[in-house]
């Protein structure tokens, strides 16, 4: 019997799926940065931008401390005069999920965010992934973070890839789930558009496509994000499912941030402008745009050092 080749697998699942215009999404992505942004619109733009950050630390000297600091900056990233709202979520590695719970408590809206299923590679024996998941979520996560399994989707085992994601799912039970594609090892557009729908075909509504871990040498560009914000276009065109959409690693300016999401309101509209549809993965992008807002209150910027150190992006 002969074996599968995995590129005709692949060509399938495009031709199933679609294939993507490289050249027309370099265009469209191009021009997002000649929009006019009125004063009134950036100081929304810059607020909403904060409290989708999911501000971050995932280095292995964190300490319950490092947490417990990370938390307070989380619920209150500047001082309150200036109106900073709280970010989305803290996101730390599992064993720092506990110490994370307790300095943040129960009765906030600040949620707490955790990689897991080996993450960054994802390469453990799925029983060990899921138990992984299983404990972040049972120390107090609210949203787990996965990597899917980029080898098994290069080799066109889209079942593989199918069936660990949904084992995650049911893992996580009532947590939020962040698929991350690792678009740097997926290489091609068309494979990111062809690794979304896989995902967003088994899990639920409100659970997110990622870009990236941060690990590697590309992350979040407004390509791929335009790649998977079309991805979730689509399949809510389809099936009216609304799927979540988190840009990792690489995004640390305010003026970064607000070219993305001037990306989700032409291409998904006002509804996808919250944190419970879009977040940005990149800690150190909360001090520029808390600098930012500054400048827009007294028309001058404070130097770097005024505000406290961000944490690790991914």
């Amino acid at each position: 019997m002969l074996a599968r080749s995995p590129q005709a697998a692949l060509q399938r699942l495009f031709d199933e799926v679609g294939s993507v215009d490289q050249v027309g999404i370099e265009e469209r992505v191009a021009k997002y940065g000649t929009r006019s942004i009125k004063k009134g619109a950036k100081i929304w733009g810059l607020k909403t931008a904060v409290s989708m950050v999911d501000l971050t630390t995932l280095e292995g000297k964190d300490t319950p401390g490092k947490v417990a600091s990370l938390c307070q900056k989380a619920l209150q990233p500047h001082d309150a005069e200036l109106g900073v709202p709280q970010v989305a979520a803290v996101c730390v590695y599992p064993a720092m999920v506990k110490h994370a719970r307790k300095a943040l408590g129960s009765d906030t809206a600040v949620r707490i965010a955790s990689v897991a299923t080996a993450f960054p590679s994802g390469q453990a024996p799925l029983k060990t992934r899921l138990a992984e998941v299983k404990a972040a979520v049972a120390d107090g996560a609210d949203e787990i973070d996965m990597v899917i399994n980029r080898g098994a989707f290069l080799a066109g085992e889209f079942g593989e890839v199918q069936d660990e994601i949904a084992a995650v799912v049911t893992a996580c039970g009532d947590a939020t789930l962040k698929v991350i594609l690792e678009v740097s090892e997926l290489e091609t557009y068309d494979n990111i558009r062809a690794a979304s729908f896989l995902a967003m075909r088994v899990i639920r509504p409100g659970d997110f496509i990622k870009t990236s871990t941060g690990k590697t040498s590309l992350n979040a560009t407004l390509g791929n994000n335009q790649v998977m914000l079309e991805a979730i276009r689509d399949f809510y065109l389809d099936t009216g499912i609304p799927i979540a959409m988190k840009p990792a690693g690489g995004i640390r300016t305010a003026k970064q941030a607000l070219t993305f999401l001037v990306a989700v309101k032409e291409t998904l509209g006002d509804a996808w402008l919250n944190n419970n549809r879009y977040r940005f993965g990149a800690s150190s992008l909360l001090n520029d745009l808390v600098r930012q807002l500054e400048k827009e209150k007294t028309g001058a910027y404070q130097a770097p050092y005024y505000f406290s150190e961000a944490a690790e992006s991914y």
